[in-house]
């Protein structure tokens, strides 16, 4: 039985609507795409907790890297930083990147929540376009928005075009962004562009889900 996880608040409301925001393979909750989105949703009066998964809880107090646990123990976990917000299902929306996400999309169902936000889901792994990780998102009933960079090696806007997706789930593309949502220079777009787009898509969508 996974522990009851450590949850991060950022300054502000902590009154629904709340965003659970889960992290990627790589980078955890004090990662700076994480503080990013988490202040930023904060900053549109949305209530916004992290948490770390538990192979990174215990990178973060060792300082040993580790790889990702097991599906089941990931879900398990965001089941019970899900259950830790103290949030009625209908006023809480899962986000997360990469892995974080496709947890989130995994769990959204099962636990009714309003919704949920994938920011760079990881629709395929990088060169491996035919090992898809899409079969539960052709039936998902919880509405979903996907944010998007239009040439993320995990699900490029060619690649996604492709896919059956529920009529549930909304993909917006955020211009030349790879799986952290960058662009290059050349593109005369800006991270911190993307990164406002995002953070004011997501906001905006879990303001109407959790008043539907």
């Amino acid at each position: 039985m996974t522990s009851k996880p450590e949850l991060f608040w950022s300054p502000g409301r902590r009154t629904p609507p709340t965003v659970l925001l889960a992290h990627g393979a790589g980078a955890g909750s004090q990662s700076e795409f994480q503080l990013q989105i988490a202040e930023g949703l904060a900053q549109h009066g949305l209530a916004v907790a992290r948490f770390d998964f538990p192979y990174m809880a215990k990178s973060r107090l060792d300082g040993r890297r580790r790889g990702p646990d097991p599906q089941p123990r990931l879900l398990e976990a965001m089941r019970a930083a899900a259950a830790a917000t103290d949030c009625p299902p209908k006023q809480l929306v899962l986000a997360g990147k990469s892995m974080g996400g496709r947890m989130a999309t995994m769990l959204a169902d099962e636990l009714e929540v309003a919704g949920v936000i994938a920011l760079g889901y990881p629709f395929h792994p990088p060169g491996r376009p035919e090992t898809l990780r899409t079969a539960h998102l052709e039936e998902l009933l919880t509405p979903c928005l996907v944010l998007q960079g239009e040439r993320d090696p995990f699900g490029t806007s060619e690649d996604v075009a492709q896919y059956t997706l529920s009529d549930k789930i909304e993909v917006r593309w955020l211009p030349d962004g790879d799986h952290s949502l960058k662009p290059r220079k050349k593109s005369g777009h800006s991270l911190e562009e993307n990164l406002a787009a995002a953070i004011a898509a997501a906001a905006a969508f879990a303001r109407r889900i959790t008043t539907e």
